[in-house]
């Protein structure tokens, strides 16, 4: 094995690679076809643009269908695609197509980037991530081209419904009528195909395989967490919004019972991806900071979406309870969870709840907006949500680095850049252990 083998880890080649993929991208918006002035966009705006849709955040500084003409359109729907899937999957997928051989090395970066223990099995589990992801993504574009046809010609609502249907499974975001689905904000059609959309990508494409292979196997403990989890969390969210907001005159308060109760709903589930039916900016201090919260959580391992996952929030529950409790272990579905697995779930946890501080104390010197909104702003771009509050385009060109740096953390993960930046321990040190002694604590 050379230098630079030793040296281009599984974990640096990820984040080199999607670093590379924001280039492309850049680049590509900045030509003259991609706007419809035909000037290209400004080389910081370009940037923000790729490592939004790359990272599948959906925070624009520029509005997507009145800038891009329909070139640029589609080099930010394959972005998007790239960035969800992930660029390995998608190099996998070509190098299968030309009938090439999957190296080991290729196995490797694959387990890495698609979350896994283990290499065996891996190149399956790529061919059924492909599979059932333009499924899902196709039948999507169908219901939504069916329904949006009645508002506008077909070839419109075809183009508007796989945009939207990518955009939606990718947990991205991006969307082509200026002002997100609120004039859906009522109509079932629309909702439920959208909200399953973001459900079934935020799940993970572990969980997805394990569904598709369910009456080979029965679920893993993981897949039932992530269910679970993510279930509880759309439930408690919908009931949170629906009782704070319900007499907002600005949100819900105008709107009829049931499409106050599709609404809720549809703000939860977009936790992770950045859509929205009502306004945002217009949502009480207390419905904003639960927002955070979910925010913050995210989505699930393995999947589109970002934030620190639902598995995460649940190990890290579990095992205050049983700090309360004097439990020796964390268990969990009747099984035990590995102490390096609970030491991983504190230090996303840790590192998360760290960059934000960090990210938004430095926006507070570069940006003169108030704190609360600089924080949901970095919330969002560091769980890959994409909502704001409306002040993405108002950032000065400092304040779009560290929202960019953000949206790139949120994208590849804390623990990959740690890893990114890391020197593998030496054995004989990582081995040897120090004597014990006690520290207060508390």
């Amino acid at each position: 094995m050379n230098i630079f083998e030793k040296i281009m880890t599984p974990s640096r080649v990820l984040v080199l690679g999607y670093a590379l993929v924001i280039l492309v991208g850049t680049i590509l918006l900045t030509l003259p076809q991609a706007t419809r002035d035909g000037m290209g966009l400004p080389l910081m705006n370009a940037a923000f643009t790729s490592t939004s849709a790359v990272c599948i955040t959906g925070l624009v500084v520029v509005d997507t269908v009145t800038t891009f003409s329909l070139f640029g359109q589609w080099v930010i729907l394959l972005l998007i695609q790239v960035g969800g899937l992930g660029f390995m999957t998608f190099a996998t997928m070509f190098s299968i197509i030309l009938g090439k051989r999957i190296t080991l090395k290729d196995r490797l970066l694959l387990k890495e980037a698609l979350n896994q223990v283990s290499v065996e099995g891996i190149v399956r589990l790529v061919k059924y991530v492909i599979l059932i992801s333009l499924a899902i993504e196709a039948i999507g574009a169908i219901l939504l081209t069916w329904r949006w046809s009645y508002d506008m010609s077909w070839s419109k609502a075809l183009y508007y419904g796989i945009f939207h249907s990518v955009s939606a499974f990718n947990n991205a975001g991006f969307e082509l009528f200026g002002h997100s689905l609120s004039a859906y904000v009522g109509d079932p059609i629309t909702n439920v195909t959208v909200m399953l959309l973001i459900t079934l990508g935020g799940l993970g494409f572990i969980v997805l395989v394990n569904l598709y292979d369910i009456r080979e196997k029965k679920l893993t403990l993981h897949s039932r967490l992530v269910l679970k989890v993510s279930g509880f969390l759309i439930l408690i969210g919908a009931g949170i919004i629906f009782i704070l907001e319900m007499s907002n005159p600005l949100t819900l308060g105008e709107l009829p019972t049931d499409t106050k109760v599709w609404a809720a709903f549809f703000q939860s589930v977009t936790r992770t991806a950045g859509f929205n039916t009502i306004d945002i900016s217009s949502l009480r201090d207390t419905t904003l900071l639960t927002m955070m919260v979910l925010m913050f959580i995210g989505a699930s391992p393995g999947s589109a979406g970002g934030g620190i996952k639902t598995t995460t929030f649940i190990t890290i529950m579990a095992s205050v309870l049983n700090t309360f409790r004097s439990y020796p272990h964390v268990v969990l579905e009747g099984r035990t969870i590995p102490k390096d697995v609970i030491q991983k779930a504190w230090a996303i946890t840790a590192s998360g709840v760290f960059m934000i501080f960090i990210m938004t104390s430095i926006l507070t010197v570069t940006e003169n907006i108030d704190v609360f909104l600089l924080l949901f702003e970095v919330i969002s771009a560091l769980g890959a949500v994409g909502l704001s509050l409306g002040i993405t385009s108002d950032l000065s060109s400092a304040g779009k680095v560290v929202i960019m740096v953000c949206m790139f953390m949120g994208r590849v993960g804390l623990l990959t850049l740690a890893f990114f930046l890391s020197q593998k321990a030496q054995k004989s040190s990582a081995n040897l252990k120090y004597p014990e002694e006690r520290i207060l604590i508390g």
